[in-house]
């Protein structure tokens, strides 16, 4: 009996709720927000004329083009040789250098506007892509054969700072094995006269190699690349670099791991060296070390002059450490020599104040069964220190707000009155803040407030006319209980656009484990979040939840499968879609695909292995399917050391999923790119293998030269929707089908 043939117009309905086709009908959005040095906020605007780019006065409240579109059109088209439309400026932001000129970067080329004249310059003595400019911004750093050179900007003239640097053991080295970058990892004094950087040590490391599929000679990138149990992993030795005298001071103390606070890196996403705070005077600064293991965090200050460093405090967690939620959320305050400390000693993310000279607690500041998220501005001068948080308000345990409160613990202030997501933009000065308020079935509103006086005013309102009257809806919201029924798991629920109560609808369900992010990352309004509605447009309930393990919430929720990266909440996920199903007839809890990317797709498998009876169909891209084949500062974080046995097995072994292969009952689609940096094919071959060698049938797509990013291609995102129209719906999906452009 032939399987009954999906429309192809399924397909071209469930294309237009991509975002490239949703965004275009909403108007009154706020993008790119840029504050400048005098409380005003630049941004782009979708309006019902096009893009638009305005600038707004947080004092006045005056609202105003930023400037002329046409004339600027028309500068930059003579400029640049290329036909530039008024409506589509092919730039998302803009620096405001004064009342008179701005700065706009189209590709990988500069150019500088003024806004009077109209008239648009290429801008050639410029910070390149690879270099970190000073505070100053007169000059810059940039690596050249392993070493530091400082680069002027205003002639482009070169000063070499360092001459010792050698292959695997050079200064300010991009390298964190899943991540490179060309750009040198340092962190500037606030004079812009020193940088605090290291030398890293990658001489002993092992090494991954990619390799691309050409006719002739493939290119063949190999590089360092550590592993969990590896007996060597990067080392950082730590310095000091007086610009000016082109010295290079080294911090008196032994290498430190390669690891942050964090993240997997020790570079943030602008190339700085994180876990770094100078002191205003440019003469000393605080920094953490952490152990190899992510649990010991110990801060640390050095003098900027003479190397010499002193122990300040350190703690240590059962799990992992970190520093903060969303971002590092420690700083220094060197007028009073008192440190602000994140900590979750008591479960909850909480900010301490700690003396820097004992290394004593002083006072807790925050406190409860709640979150802080992030230590956005301490006025050293007042005591007022801002962050955001979570979980205080009541409601959804995901939304953000804003909060103020003094260091001593007093005066606790909400400055985000609406139940809602809150996404917080602050001033330079920190009296003002974007707060753009909505939630993931409300289009947003954003206002201009104080931080203050709590006074503010609407700045743009979203406007989803158009897209509603497309037949366009929002996911639902709901909570259900975790597998043990103690805590609430929040999740979004897709329906098709045509659903009707009286049918019975087969179940995918996205997933991305965590542990540093959940699936839903954000609960503010999207019109698209990924391909979730589109796939229900194909007649399937799409489900996504933050499970057990993901992090915003209480600190043994988070590490819940610390250890056991095997678990990685799916048995939430399980219990999730039962409860919707009980919930709801037209719920077919016995059709039910899985998929994912990345940890998602290691996720996928895994719960298609370890609950073949529940799941029938997986789509697995780009997965980590064993940690020991991916890096050595997430597995190491979140799984723990590697640890071998007497008898040949690890502590690894639980996480392995080609190691269960034989469970396999239902439809699996193994996809990953061939020149993956950051996940390296091995990770999903090493499951391929087993699979041949245990006779079980699966589907594996292999994409020639892509990296880890291809999960929403137009091929990849074709061949996963197929996947579930035959094996999880049964039906026969249009052949080929292919996307607009």
């Amino acid at each position: 009996m032939n399987a009954q043939s999906l429309s192809i117009d399924k397909y071209y309905q469930a294309e237009q709720q991509l975002s490239k086709h949703t965004d275009k009908l909403v108007t009154g959005t706020l993008d790119h927000p840029v504050w400048t040095n005098n409380s005003q906020l630049t941004y782009r605007s979708h309006t019902k004329q096009g893009e638009a780019f305005f600038i707004i006065d947080a004092v006045t409240k005056e609202k105003n083009l930023a400037f002329d579109h046409q004339k600027l059109a028309t500068a930059l088209s003579a400029s640049t040789k290329q036909d530039i439309k008024a409506e589509k400026l092919p730039f998302t932001s803009f620096d405001l250098i004064n009342n008179q000129t701005i700065s706009i970067k189209i590709k990988d080329d500069l150019y500088q506007c003024d806004i009077e004249r109209y008239s648009c310059d290429q801008v050639k003595n410029t910070a390149k892509d690879n270099e970190l400019v000073a505070p100053n911004g007169l000059h810059a750093v940039y690596i050249q054969d392993n070493n530091l050179w400082l680069s002027k900007l205003s002639d482009n003239s070169k000063k070499q700072l360092t001459t010792d640097g050698e292959d695997n053991f050079g200064y300010a080295t991009n390298n964190a094995g899943w991540i490179r970058g060309k750009k040198p990892v340092v962190k500037w004094s606030p004079d812009s006269k020193k940088l605090t950087t290291f030398k890293h040590d990658g001489r002993n490391v092992g090494e991954m190699g990619i390799v691309s599929t050409a006719v002739g000679h493939p290119n063949i990138d190999v590089w360092k690349y550590p592993l969990p149990g590896d007996e060597n992993i990067f080392k950082i030795h730590r310095v000091v670099i007086d610009v000016e005298q082109a010295k290079v001071i080294p911090l008196d103390m032994p290498a430190d791991d390669h690891r942050s606070t964090i993240t997997d890196h020790v570079a943030g996403r602008d190339g700085q060296l994180l876990d770094i705070d100078w002191s205003a005077d440019s003469s000393h600064f605080a920094f953490v070390s952490s152990t190899r293991d992510h649990k010991t965090a110990t801060l640390k200050i050095a003098n900027a002059k003479t190397g010499k460093v002193r122990t300040i405090f350190s703690e240590t967690e059962k799990s992992f450490f970190e520093s903060g939620v969303s971002d590092i959320s420690w700083q220094y305050l060197d007028k009073s020599n008192e440190i602000i400390w994140f900590s979750q000693r008591s479960d909850w993310g909480h900010l301490y104040l700690v003396d820097a000279t004992t290394g004593k607690i002083k006072n807790q500041i925050t406190q409860g069964d709640w979150t802080v998220l992030e230590l956005l501005n301490v006025n050293q001068d007042t005591g007022k220190l801002i962050f955001t948080g979570a979980g205080k308000e009541g409601g959804d345990a995901y939304f953000h707000y804003l909060y103020s409160i003094n260091k001593d613990g007093s005066n606790l202030t909400l400055l985000t009155p609406e139940k809602k997501h809150h996404r917080i933009s602050l001033s330079k000065n920190a009296e003002y803040f974007l707060d753009r308020v909505s939630t993931p079935d409300q289009p947003e509103t954003s206002f201009i407030r104080s931080t203050s006086s709590k006074s503010g005013f609407v700045v743009e309102q979203m406007d989803i006319s158009k897209l509603s009257a497309t037949g366009w809806q929002a996911p639902t919201p709901f909570i259900v209980k975790d597998r043990n029924n103690q805590h609430d798991i929040y999740g979004l629920m897709y329906k098709p656009s045509d659903f009707d109560a009286s049918k019975s609808y087969p179940v995918v369900n996205y997933l991305y484990p965590g542990p540093q992010v959940g699936s839903i990352r954000g609960r503010h309004f999207r019109t698209a979040r990924g391909d979730n509605q589109a796939i229900a447009e194909l007649g399937f309930i799409v489900i996504e939840i933050d499970a057990l393990g993901t992090p915003g919430r209480s600190k043994s929720f988070h590490e819940f499968y610390y250890q056991n990266m095997g678990d990685s909440g799916i048995p939430d996920q399980v219990a999730a879609i039962k409860q919707l199903a009980a919930q709801h007839s037209w719920i077919d809890s016995t059709r039910v695909g899985i998929w994912g990317h990345s940890g998602g797709g290691f996720a996928s498998t895994r719960a298609l292995l370890t609950y073949p009876d529940f799941y029938s169909v997986a789509v697995s891209q780009a997965g980590n399917h064993d940690n020991r084949n991916y890096a050595d500062e997430w597995g190491e974080k979140y799984h723990g050391l590697l640890v071998k046995n007497e008898d040949g097995t690890t502590n690894y072994d639980s996480q392995a999923n080609q190691l269960i292969v034989e469970n396999l009952k239902g439809k699996l689609l193994l996809a990953h790119g061939t020149t993956d940096t950051n996940v390296p094919p091995y990770n999903t071959l090493v499951v391929a293998e087993a699979l041949i060698k245990a006779n079980k049938d699966f589907d594996m797509l292999m994409l020639p030269n892509r990296g880890h990013g291809f999960a929403r291609e137009p091929y990849m995102m074709r061949k996963r929707w197929d996947y579930f129209v035959q094996h999880l719906m049964g039906a026969t999906p249009p052949k080929e089908f292919v996307f607009c452009e």
